[in-house]
């Protein structure tokens, strides 16, 4: 991002300076970040996506703010006040930019059913709490097939061993053998 086309009120990465840390470039950096042999900051690229996503709600949060001046000059407007309004719109235009190159870095995957519940002026919470209890709901299933298979394992292990006493016995010790040597070979690794 270039630094010269950023508006003078940003603390030359796109986002306002924060009143409690510090502002600068790398004000939301942590710490503990590593660095190359250059000074600059390697980030995972999952703190990376998290920085990304903070300067895009940084930048909504100013055009918001500018929004907001603007509709107050133009509220107010006279001839004398012709001068901060193009001002405020040269801002807003900035920042738009600055928010539209901020957005290329994020990858949000946003379901369609929530873009249309806004859509819609419902609370976008519903399709949260749909998908959960559509999950426990496949949950309820699978672990009633499981134990319906645990059932009719036990069912004929028990028809088994009153047919074939020995056979079943057998069976049992075999696959206590093989139970421990899966474990055994598990914890080897």
């Amino acid at each position: 991002m270039d630094p010269s086309s950023q508006n003078s009120s940003t603390a030359g990465n796109g986002i306002l300076p924060t009143p409690a840390g510090g502002g600068g470039a790398h004000a939301n950096t942590p710490a503990s970040t590593p660095t190359t042999n250059s000074g600059i900051a390697v980030l995972d690229p999952a703190e990376e996506q998290k920085q990304n996503l903070i300067q895009s709600i940084n930048s909504i949060q100013k055009t918001l703010g500018l929004l907001h001046q603007l509709y107050l000059t133009v509220s107010s407007f006279n001839v004398a006040s012709q001068l901060p309004l193009l001002q405020r719109l040269n801002s807003l235009v900035a920042e738009l930019h600055t928010m539209q190159k901020l957005a290329e870095n994020c990858n949000i995957q946003v379901p369609m059913e929530v873009v249309n519940l806004i859509d819609d002026g419902k609370n976008p919470d519903e399709f949260t709490k749909d998908v959960i209890n559509s999950c426990i709901a496949k949950n309820q299933i699978t672990k009633g097939k499981t134990d319906a298979f645990k059932s009719l394992r036990k069912y004929l292990l028990e028809e088994l061993e009153q047919a074939f006493p020995d056979e079943v016995e057998s069976f049992r010790e075999i696959r206590a053998s093989s139970a421990a040597v899966f474990i055994l070979d598990k914890y080897s690794l």
